[in-house]
């Protein structure tokens, strides 16, 4: 086997795009669990003390503010991702570099395919870093939800001007 045959091999199965794809994917994780956990745990402390104190529409509020990081966190790894790609001078420049990897890392596809031979694979790892991402965001707002629809809940028992016993009996 001649080394341009190695190279070609290597090239034809991508292994770059799987070193590469990897290692970024364990990073990303790395920071989306990392961050992920920090939001929920302020969220249910916060949420909580306010249920508590009776301050239902600031449960509300901290609930919409914490949707919003959780927002801001998968915009950080698209372009963390888009850095990566430029850094490894994958694609011509840093903006394309970013909108393919939001275009990837959402599954969307709207964009054409322009990684280099090589490096095709990274396309696919890098849509399953946003399908991983997304599904652990999504099961935590679901248990985000709880409190939430608590609070919506007995702000609206109180506005229809419940007993009290029945709104005790609620929590």
């Amino acid at each position: 086997m001649t080394i341009t045959s190695t190279v070609n091999l290597t090239t034809e199965l991508d292994l770059p795009a799987y070193l590469f794809g990897i290692t970024m994917l364990l990073i990303v994780m790395l920071v989306h669990g990392f961050v992920l956990l920090q939001i929920a745990k302020r969220y249910e402390v916060k949420s909580f003390l306010y249920l508590s104190e009776q301050k239902y529409s600031s449960v509300a509020l901290v609930f919409y503010i914490s949707i919003l990081c959780l927002f801001l966190t998968h915009l950080f790894e698209i372009i963390l991702w888009g850095i990566s790609l430029r850094v490894f001078n994958l694609l011509p420049n840093l903006g394309q570099s970013i909108l393919f990897s939001g275009s990837t890392y959402t599954a969307m596809g709207f964009m054409d395919d322009s990684l280099p031979n090589g490096w095709k694979m990274l396309a696919i790892i890098i849509a399953f870093s946003g399908m991983f991402a997304f599904a652990w965001t999504a099961s935590v707002m679901i248990s985000m939800t709880k409190n939430f629809r608590q609070a919506y809940t007995l702000l609206h028992m109180q506005k229809l001007k419940l007993p009290t016993e029945v709104i005790e009996r609620f929590k």
